[in-house]
């Protein structure tokens, strides 16, 4: 006779689970080109929220009135003759200011990636390489 559908989930939840086999491998080599790709990517990522995020605290400034109290109490502290803060952090000076540090931001985090994979084959000669373990579930 046939078993019933809960007879057979039964016998499935007393069996022991499969152990888990755990590989152990040495990192000895990280690619050069690959990692500079990698963080050319990070750098772009990067720049794009850094010139979104100075955009919206920018945004939020403006909207809340801060730059004409500022622009007030700049004129209140050098005299009638204080010059008008907006045409020093205004929205193209600070957009522009933006996009300069995001090019560079690219640069630099490109460069460091690719110092650090360079620095991290050297020294596999020295320390043999990270060990990292895995595990099959």
């Amino acid at each position: 006779m046939s078993s019933s559908v809960a007879e057979k989930l039964a016998k499935k939840s007393t069996r022991r689970p499969a152990s888990a086999k755990q590989v152990r491998l040495k990192l000895v080599y990280i690619d050069f080109w690959s990692t500079v790709k990698l963080s050319f990517l990070a750098g772009i990522c990067l720049a794009i929220i850094a010139i979104v995020g100075s955009f919206l605290i920018w945004t939020v400034l403006d909207r809340t009135g801060i730059f004409d109290q500022l622009n007030g109490l700049v004129k209140d502290i050098s005299g009638a003759g204080g010059g008008d803060l907006r045409s020093v952090l205004g929205l193209g000076q600070v957009m522009g200011f933006s996009l300069v540090v995001g090019i560079l931001d690219i640069v630099v985090v490109t460069a460091l990636g690719a110092v650090f994979a360079l620095l991290y084959n050297l020294s596999v000669k020295i320390t043999g390489g990270l060990l990292v373990g895995f595990t099959n579930n």
